[in-house]
Parts: structure tokens; C-alpha cells; sequence
């Protein structure tokens, strides 16, 4: 039967004519297209403000907290950040702004002038919240990086600071894995540097010494690493810059969370911003990349968080990241 044919004897047996039939089956259509657009996740999914640098984790209650840095508008470049932000959701649709949780006016060993509160972290133990954050202890800020600590009982609310890992490196990007066994892992980098170690069980201290981690080609920061099926994924930004675009974010595997690591390959090419970080979570069943780029203001320092799904194959190995609008 010809899709002519099966339409016509579709609009008799329900006493329409055809004309009636195709302008009920248009409507229909556009109506399943309207319902679809209120109901899916759209990038950027913040709007009312610039957000950089997403942390993504799902705490006890169930839903899903991303902990992001804060472009101030109008932009002065990367020094003018200095709020932290965080959002939620229950159905990474809809998101809630649990409003500013930290600034560098609230840091008493901090840079005087403020500024540069830099991609962060936060982790989660024994009914508290660990933030993590990178910030200058000096005028000189870039080499006086602090990675910071603050605390609260509440994931969106209440932190307050409580100094510094003592015997860092002046690096940046702090983050917190927990492995299997209960045991956490800090991770931080830059400048083609990249180290991590074990934390003590109060969170603030590093247990040993950092190790450099090995086997990461071109790494420049943004170090996050996860665990899927019993392997280790370590992300990155690299130092990527052509006419197609800036940094691109890379992967290595491994079977021990600190590595020696294998490099793997890129597994998402350059947003439209200058630079790159992201976060990796799973979420209900789905995991998910996070990420910005500068869709809405097409400035390099007012730039936007965004998600989009994330698929491996069976071998382990992570699918190209497909960037939504």
C-alpha cells in the first residue's frame, strides 16, 4: 500500500476527509514539537548570569549540584573573577541558583586586591562539605596560587574558610575524587603540570607526597578524574589552538587512581570560548559532560556552563562529545 493510499483509508475509517486528516495530523505535530521544547535540557542552562568552570556532583538528597566559577560583566579578563555559585536540579531541566556561596573578600589570607577565584571543587564527608578553591595569597598571583578550603553543613549555603593545604605547589584547579573504598584523592595542575595524592581523613592535609601524574599527553589543566566499571578516566584541557579552535579536552585511563596513565585521545573539540574545563557525573542512570562556552555573550571572559550527554563504548573508550544548543 502507497503512503498516499494508507493515509486516505487512515482519515475514512475515522470520518475525515483528507484535508481535515492532514491539518489534524500538522497539528499534532506541532504540538509534539512545542511539548519536546518545554521539556528538554537546553544550552547554556544558565542564563541569568556568566558561570565558568562547572563541578558537577550528586549528593545524598538525590539531586545534582554544580559548583561554578563566576565571569563578571562587563569583563576585565580572567582576573575579575571572585564569586562562587552554585545550581541544582532534579531533572537537568530545570535549575535552581542557590545564590553566591564564597568571594575573595571573605578569604583573610587571600590576594588583597581580590580576584581570581579560579575553577573549584567540593567534596562531600561525614555530613560536610568540603569546598575546594584555588586563590592568590599575594599581589603576585601567579605565583602565590593557594588551593583553599571551606566548610559547611549545607551544600548551597553557610561555607566558611578554613585556610589552605599547607606544602602545595602555586597551581590551580583543585579536585576531590572519591574512590570505591571510601578513600579521597586530590588532584590539581597547570601549565603542564598535573600531580595528585591521597588526602587524610580530615581533608585538608595530603597523606605522603603528590605524585606526577604520568602518561597525560599535553596537558595544560582542568584535571578531573572518575571511575566507570572499574577503570579510571582522567580528563583534561590541552594547549589546542588552530582555526578551528582553542583547547580541546583529552582523556587517559588507568587501573589505580593515581596512575602511571594511558593516553587515550580527544574526546571533545574546542567550544567557542579561548579556553576549557569541564566535569564528568553520572546522573540517574545517564552520565553527562560539563562544560561552557561564550554562545550568549561571544566574549572569551563572559562565558556560560553547558551539558550534554555522554556515551562510552563497550570497550570503555568515551564517543565524541556532541556540543547542543
Amino acid at each position: 500500500m502507497t503512503r498516499f493510499k494508507l493515509f486516505n483509508k487512515i482519515a475514512t475509517v475515522g470520518g475525515l476527509s483528507k484535508k481535515e486528516f492532514f491539518a489534524g495530523l500538522n497539528l499534532s505535530i506541532i504540538f509534539i514539537l512545542f511539548i519536546n521544547s518545554c521539556f528538554a535540557q537546553k544550552n547554556p542552562i544558565i542564563t541569568n548570569m556568566y558561570t565558568a568552570d562547572p563541578s558537577a556532583h550528586v549528593w545524598k538528597d538525590g539531586r545534582l549540584y554544580v559548583y561554578a566559577s563566576h565571569d563578571i560583566d562587563p569583563p576585565r579578563g580572567c582576573d575579575l573573577m571572585d564569586q562562587y555559585h552554585v545550581f541544582s536540579t532534579d531533572d537537568m531541566i530545570h535549575w535552581t541558583d542557590h545564590g553566591e556561596i564564597l568571594r575573595a573578600s571573605q578569604v583573610p589570607w587571600g590576594r588583597p586586591e581580590g580576584g581570581f577565584m579560579w575553577a573549584p571543587d567540593c567534596a562531600y564527608k561525614n555530613g560536610t562539605y568540603y569546598f575546594y578553591y584555588p586563590h592568590p595569597s599575594g599581589t603576585k598571583w601567579n605565583n602565590t596560587w593557594k588551593i583553599g578550603v571551606a566548610t559547611s553543613k549545607s551544600p548551597v549555603s553557610g561555607f566558611k574558610d578554613q585556610g589552605y593545604i599547607q606544602g602545595l605547589e602555586s597551581l590551580i584547579d583543585p579536585q576531590v575524587f572519591q574512590d570505591d573504598d571510601g578513600q579521597y584523592y586530590f588532584f590539581y595542575g597547570g601549565g603542564a603540570i598535573c600531580e595528585g595524592g591521597k588526602l587524610k581523613d580530615n581533608m585538608m592535609e595530603i597523606d605522603g607526597s603528590m605524585q606526577t601524574m604520568a602518561g597525560l599527553v599535553d596537558f595544560h589543566e582542568a584535571t578531573w578524574v572518575f571511575k566507570r566499571n572499574g577503570l579510571y578516566y582522567l580528563t583534561y584541557s590541552d594547549n589546542h589552538s588552530d582555526s578551528t579552535g582553542n583547547n580541546r579536552m583529552r582523556y587517559a585511563i588507568s587501573k589505580n587512581p593515581l596512575g602511571p596513565w594511558t593516553y587515550v585521545g580527544v574526546y571533545m573539540d574546542p567550544t567557542d570560548s579561548y579556553c576549557a574545563h569541564g566535569s564528568v557525573v553520572e546522573y540517574k542512570g545517564q552520565w553527562y559532560q560539563f562544560y561552557f562556552n561564550s554562545s550568549i555573550s561571544h566574549n572569551d571572559w563572559l562565558r556560560s556552563v553547558c551539558v550534554d550527554k555522554l556515551f562510552f563504548n563497550q570497550d570503555g573508550i568515551i564517543q565524541k562529545v556532541i556540543q547542543t544548543k
